[in-house]
C-alpha cells in the first residue's frame, strides 16, 4: 500500500504572508487612529476643563472680594449681622451664572448654602475640603463625581473678628463631561467605519503586493521538481524585482554547482579508474617477474633483470603512495606562513639543479627579482621543483634545450614564469593537466617515472597560498607557466606612496630591487656557463612577445 508522506511544514496550517500583512496593517491602522483620537479628545477636553476651572477660580475670587468689601462696611453692627447682611447683598451677583456659594464657620455654624449642599449630598465632600485647609488666606479646590454628575468645589479661609469662616463656591461641570462622552461615542463609530473601509483596501493591496512573491513560490516549486531551466521574468526595480533577480542568480549558481558536482563525480570516477590502472601495471610486472623467478630456471643475467624490474616497479609504487599521501594530507596540515625572500628560493634552486642541468646539457637560467612573499618555504620549493622537473621532461631539442625561471614584481603581486622550449601541450589538454593521474603522454611519463600527480600537487600548493596558475603552450614550440602570488610588501608600498611626500618615501622603501648584472649572470646555468636567452629559444618570437625572456 502506497503511503503519502507530507512534510511537517505543509501539514501545519500557517497564515499566508498576505494575511499577515493585512492583519498587521489593520492593527497598526487601528492603533494609529485610536491613539490620535484619544489624544485629540483628551486635548480638547483638558482645554475646556481648564477654562471651567479658571472661571470657577475667578468666581471664587470675586466672591471673596465682594464679601470682604460688604463685611467691612457692616462690621460695626456685629459679626453675625454683618455676615448675613453681606451674603444677602452679594448672593444675586455671585450665583447668577448657576454657581452656588456656601459659608460655614469653623465651629460648624452655617451662614449660607447648607440646604442646597444637603439636598445635593455635598456636605461630606465640602467637609473634607474644609478640613484640609488649616491656615488663614489658604485656598483649595477639587472636582468630584457625585450622583452621576461632576462638580467643582472651591473654598477659601478667612479670619473675621474673633472667628474663622470658610467661603466656598460649588460649580457644576457635568455638561463638559457629557459632551466628552458623546464625542467619544461618535469617534468610536467613525473609527469602526474607517477601519472597515481601510481593511478592505489593505486586504486587496496586500494580495496585489504579494502576487510576485506567490509567483516566485510557484517557480521555486517547479525548479525543485526538476525544471531547472525556468527563471523569473519579474523586471520591476523595487525590492521584489531585486529578489527575483537574486533568485535567478541563485538558480544559475545552483545549476552551476550541480554541474560542478557532476563533473567532480566524473573526475572521481576517472581518478579511481586511473589509480587502479596505475596500480595494475607495476603489480602485473612484479607478479610476473616474481612468478618467473619462482617457476623457471633463469640465468644470472635474467635473474638480475627480473630483480631490477621488481625493484623499479616497487619504487614506482612507493613514489605513487608518497605523492598520494601528500596530496590527501595537504589540506589537513596547517600551513606554516612566514615571510620568504625570493632570493633564498633562488639560491636553493640554483644549488640543486646546477649539476642536473650540467649533466643533461640543458641551458637554464634562474632569475628571481628581489622581493618578499608569504608562505611555506618547503611547499613553495616543492612547487617550483615539480614545475621545473616537468619542464625538463618536456625537452626534446638536445643541446638547444632551454629552461628559464624568472620572477618579477607586479602591481600588488609577484609573478614567477617557467619557460621551456620543449614539446608543448595540446590546447585541449591544458585544462586537464592539474587533474590527478592525468598525463598528456602516458607512455613517456611512465617511462620517466611519472604518475600524473605532480601538477595536482602544484595546483593545491598554489591555492593554499592564494595564488593563481596560468598555462600557455604550443606544440613543438614550448610552454610558459605563470604562477602569481600576493606580495607581502605590496600594501606597504601603496600606503607609503599615497602619503604626503610619498614619492621620496617610496624610493626609500622600494620593495622590489633590481639585481646587479653580476647577480643575474650568477643565475644562468647552461652547463656551467652563462647562456644567450634568445638563442636558446631558436629564434622563436612568440615567447619573446609574451615577455617570457
Amino acid at each position: 500500500m502506497k503511503e503519502n508522506h507530507t512534510p511537517d511544514a505543509e501539514r501545519i496550517p500557517t497564515m499566508r504572508f498576505a494575511h499577515k500583512l493585512f492583519l498587521s496593517m489593520t492593527i497598526l491602522l487601528t492603533l494609529m487612529f485610536a491613539s490620535f483620537g484619544i489624544w485629540m479628545l483628551s486635548s480638547d477636553f483638558s482645554s475646556l476643563l481648564d477654562k471651567e476651572i479658571e472661571q470657577g477660580n475667578q468666581g471664587s475670587q470675586m466672591f471673596q472680594f465682594l464679601f470682604e468689601m460688604g463685611y467691612q462696611s457692616t462690621e460695626e453692627y456685629g459679626e453675625d449681622y454683618a455676615v448675613s447682611k453681606t451674603l444677602n447683598g452679594i448672593a444675586r451677583n455671585v450665583e447668577r451664572d448657576g454657581s452656588h456659594m456656601f459659608v460655614v464657620k469653623s465651629d460648624g455654624t452655617w451662614f449660607y448654602g447648607q440646604e442646597y449642599l444637603e439636598a445635593m449630598g455635598f456636605l461630606e465632600e465640602v467637609g473634607k475640603l474644609t478640613d484640609s485647609l488649616s491656615t488663614a488666606n489658604n485656598y483649595g479646590y477639587c472636582i468630584r463625581r457625585i450622583n452621576g454628575g461632576y462638580y467643582m468645589f472651591a473654598v477659601a479661609v478667612k479670619d473675621i473678628s474673633a472667628s474663622r469662616i470658610y467661603l466656598g463656591m460649588c460649580r457644576e461641570l457635568t455638561a463638559i463631561y457629557s459632551d466628552r462622552d458623546e464625542l467619544v461615542s461618535r469617534y468610536r463609530i467613525a473609527l469602526i467605519c474607517l477601519l472597515a473601509a481601510g481593511g478592505i483596501c489593505i486586504f486587496i493591496l496586500a494580495h496585489y503586493i504579494t502576487k510576485p512573491i506567490r509567483s516566485l513560490d510557484k517557480l521555486a516549486g517547479k525548479i525543485a521538481e526538476g525544471a531547472y531551466e525556468l527563471r523569473s521574468r519579474n523586471g520591476s526595480l523595487d525590492e521584489i524585482g531585486q529578489l527575483a533577480r537574486n533568485f535567478n542568480r541563485m538558480a544559475d549558481r545552483l545549476v552551476e554547482q550541480m554541474q560542478k558536482k557532476e563533473m567532480e563525480a566524473k573526475q572521481q570516477e576517472d581518478f579511481t579508474a586511473a589509480f587502479a590502472h596505475e596500480l595494475k601495471t607495476p603489480l602485473t610486472s612484479i607478479i610476473g617477474y616474481a612468478d618467473m623467478l619462482n617457476s623457471m630456471k633463469l640465468t644470472d643475467e635474467e635473474c638480475h633483470e627480473a630483480y631490477f624490474y621488481i625493484y623499479s616497479q616497487g619504487k614506482r609504487l612507493e613514489s605513487l603512495s608518497h605523492k598520494l599521501l601528500e596530496l590527501v594530507s595537504m589540506d589537513k596540515t596547517p600551513l606554516t606562513v612566514k615571510p620568504i625572500p625570493t632570493k633564498k628560493l633562488e639560491e636553493n634552486i640554483r644549488s640543486t639543479l646546477r649539476p642536473v642541468w650540467r649533466q643533461r646539457g640543458i641551458k637554464g637560467k634562474v632569475d628571481l627579482e628581489k622581493a618578499v612573499i608569504r608562505g611555506d618555504d618547503e611547499l613553495l620549493l616543492s612547487l617550483l621543483y615539480n614545475l621545473l622537473d616537468n619542464a625538463m621532461k618536456a625537452l626534446d631539442k638536445g643541446e638547444k634545450s632551454f629552461i628559464l625561471m624568472k620572477g618579477s614584481c607586479k602591481d600588488g603581486f609577484y609573478e614567477i614564469k617557467i619557460v621551456d622550449n620543449g614539446r608543448g601541450i595540446p590546447a585541449e589538454e591544458i585544462s586537464r593537466i592539474t587533474e590527478a593521474f592525468y598525463m598528456v603522454d602516458k607512455s613517456r611519463s611512465r617511462k620517466e617515472g611519472g604518475a600524473g600527480i605532480g601538477m595536482a600537487l602544484c595546483q593545491k600548493i598554489i591555492l593554499l597560498h592564494n595564488g593563481k596558475l596560468n598555462i600557455e603552450s604550443r606544440l613543438g614550440e614550448g610552454t610558459v607557466i605563470k604562477v602569481i602570488f600576493p606580495r607581502e610588501d605590496a600594501g606597504r608600498k601603496r600606503r607609503v606612496t599615497a602619503s604626503a611626500g610619498g614619492r621620496k618615501a617610496a624610493r626609500r622603501e622600494k620593495p622590489c630591487e633590481n639585481e646587479s648584472e653580476a647577480e643575474r649572470e650568477k643565475g644562468s646555468v647552461p652547463g656551467g656557463d652563462a647562456a644567450d636567452e634568445n638563442s636558446a629559444f631558436n629564434g622563436t618570437e612568440e615567447f619573446r612577445e609574451r615577455g617570457a625572456v
